[in-house]
């Protein structure tokens, strides 16, 4: 019944012994991603050679439980990109988003933010950053998150060894047990 509406599909998956070979045994196997194995139902499923199913598309989506749009994909790429290709995933073809700040630009940044902050300020805030680096040219845009998540990365807090003692002047003690000390009176 479903091999009589095989003239009308676009997209029709014919494969051969050896590709019906190779995608039985990837499900036996099971060591790939769950998209890899569904297509290779899909293209199982599809197929519309001798020892193929041949089932249409709207029961490959109720037995698979995948939409109508991947059931199509999958035809397409293997018609127009071949058996390998359906199998793999596809390369990115641009890069990502190229960085806005280098080091150079990092480190005029950083050194803006150590700097004394404008009139009117107590200390640099992330927008009045955003404006500076604009303004001093060192960006032609920036946001203030993309300024934050710069400086929060070259964040170096001193070490306790430069420092000196705890905060509050005093080393904690321990007891044996690993209880807190006690204070001692005034008295002792």
């Amino acid at each position: 019944m479903a091999r009589e509406a095989v003239g009308v599909k676009r997209y029709v998956v014919r494969l051969s012994g050896e590709e019906r070979a190779h995608l039985e045994a990837m499900l036996r196997k099971g060591k790939y991603g769950a998209k890899t194995l569904i297509k290779a139902q899909i293209l199982l499923k599809a197929d519309v050679s001798e020892a193929g199913e041949g089932l249409s598309d709207g029961e490959i989506i109720e037995q698979l439980e995948t939409s109508a749009s991947m059931v199509y994909r999958v035809r397409k790429q293997l018609i127009e990109e071949g058996f390998a290709a359906v199998l793999t995933r596809k390369p990115h073809t641009r890069p990502s988003v190229p960085r806005i700040f280098d080091g150079e630009k990092e480190a005029r940044l950083i050194a803006l933010s150590c700097s004394t902050p404008p009139k009117g300020y107590a200390r640099w805030t992330l927008r009045l950053l955003e404006k500076k680096v604009v303004e001093l040219e060192i960006v032609e845009t920036a946001s203030d998150s993309t300024i934050g998540r710069v400086l929060k990365k070259h964040s170096q807090t001193p070490s306790q060894a430069a420092v000196g003692d705890s905060p509050a002047g005093r080393r904690q003690l321990r007891r044996g047990d690993g209880g807190r000390a006690r204070r001692l009176s005034a008295s002792a």
